[in-house]
Protein backbone atom coordinates (compact mmCIF):
# COMPACT_ATOMS: atom_id res chain seq x y z
CA UNK A 1 0.00 0.00 0.00
CA UNK A 2 1.02 3.54 -0.94
CA UNK A 3 1.87 5.78 2.19
CA UNK A 4 3.34 8.48 0.12
CA UNK A 5 0.26 10.60 0.00
CA UNK A 6 0.15 11.45 3.83
CA UNK A 7 2.33 12.26 6.54
CA UNK A 8 1.48 12.17 10.31
CA UNK A 9 3.28 14.36 12.60
CA UNK A 10 2.12 14.41 15.75
CA UNK A 11 -1.65 14.88 15.80
CA UNK A 12 -1.38 16.68 12.49
CA UNK A 13 -1.80 14.48 9.53
CA UNK A 14 -0.56 16.11 5.52
CA UNK A 15 -2.29 15.48 3.43
CA UNK A 16 -1.36 15.16 -0.54
CA UNK A 17 -4.16 15.81 -2.51
CA UNK A 18 -5.17 16.04 -7.05
CA UNK A 19 -8.67 17.48 -7.03
CA UNK A 20 -10.95 17.19 -9.78
CA UNK A 21 -13.78 19.65 -9.59
CA UNK A 22 -16.85 19.73 -11.08
CA UNK A 23 -17.79 16.27 -10.36
CA UNK A 24 -21.47 14.45 -10.28
CA UNK A 25 -20.45 13.64 -6.56
CA UNK A 26 -18.16 14.04 -4.07
CA UNK A 27 -15.92 10.71 -3.60
CA UNK A 28 -12.41 9.41 -2.76
CA UNK A 29 -10.86 8.10 -6.34
CA UNK A 30 -7.75 6.22 -5.61
CA UNK A 31 -4.33 7.03 -6.28
CA UNK A 32 -3.38 9.60 -8.90
CA UNK A 33 0.56 9.40 -8.97
CA UNK A 34 1.88 10.05 -5.29
CA UNK A 35 -1.46 11.88 -4.53
CA UNK A 36 -4.54 10.75 -3.25
CA UNK A 37 -7.09 11.71 -5.83
CA UNK A 38 -10.54 13.45 -4.99
CA UNK A 39 -13.47 14.22 -7.14
CA UNK A 40 -15.50 17.11 -5.60
CA UNK A 41 -18.86 18.07 -6.51
CA UNK A 42 -18.76 21.68 -6.54
CA UNK A 43 -17.31 23.85 -9.30
CA UNK A 44 -14.23 25.65 -9.17
CA UNK A 45 -15.30 29.16 -9.01
CA UNK A 46 -14.92 31.34 -6.45
CA UNK A 47 -13.15 29.51 -3.98
CA UNK A 48 -16.18 27.15 -3.96
CA UNK A 49 -13.88 23.56 -4.51
CA UNK A 50 -11.46 24.68 -2.26
CA UNK A 51 -14.58 25.30 0.28
CA UNK A 52 -16.30 22.02 -0.12
CA UNK A 53 -13.10 19.91 -0.38
CA UNK A 54 -12.35 21.05 3.42
CA UNK A 55 -16.03 19.98 4.42
CA UNK A 56 -15.76 16.57 2.54
CA UNK A 57 -11.81 16.27 4.52
CA UNK A 58 -13.61 16.96 7.66
CA UNK A 59 -16.48 14.69 7.55
CA UNK A 60 -13.83 11.58 6.31
CA UNK A 61 -11.62 12.06 8.84
CA UNK A 62 -14.37 13.23 11.86
CA UNK A 63 -13.00 16.39 12.96
CA UNK A 64 -14.87 19.80 12.95
CA UNK A 65 -14.27 21.64 9.81
CA UNK A 66 -11.84 24.58 12.00
CA UNK A 67 -9.37 21.35 12.60
CA UNK A 68 -8.85 21.26 8.35
CA UNK A 69 -6.77 23.39 6.70
CA UNK A 70 -5.82 24.29 3.06
CA UNK A 71 -1.57 24.71 3.51
CA UNK A 72 -0.86 24.71 -0.87
CA UNK A 73 -2.28 25.02 -4.35
CA UNK A 74 -5.32 27.33 -3.50
CA UNK A 75 -5.55 27.69 -7.49
CA UNK A 76 -4.44 24.11 -8.23
CA UNK A 77 -5.81 20.90 -8.91
CA UNK A 78 -2.82 19.76 -6.76
CA UNK A 79 -3.31 20.61 -2.90
CA UNK A 80 -2.06 20.32 0.66
CA UNK A 81 -4.61 19.98 3.69
CA UNK A 82 -3.96 19.77 7.15
CA UNK A 83 -5.96 17.69 9.32
CA UNK A 84 -5.38 18.38 13.03
CA UNK A 85 -6.69 15.45 16.03
CA UNK A 86 -8.24 13.06 13.31
CA UNK A 87 -8.35 8.76 15.16
CA UNK A 88 -9.05 8.08 11.45
CA UNK A 89 -6.16 6.41 9.77
CA UNK A 90 -5.63 7.70 5.86
CA UNK A 91 -5.06 4.21 4.69
CA UNK A 92 -8.63 3.05 5.48
CA UNK A 93 -9.88 5.60 3.51
CA UNK A 94 -8.18 3.68 0.34
CA UNK A 95 -9.21 0.35 2.06
CA UNK A 96 -12.94 1.07 1.23
CA UNK A 97 -12.30 1.65 -2.01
Amino acid sequence: MQTNWYRRNGEVITLTLHVQPGAKHSEIVGMHGEALKIKLAAPPIEGRANEALLKFIAELFAVPLRKVELKQGGQSRHKVVAVIGSKVEPESLLAER
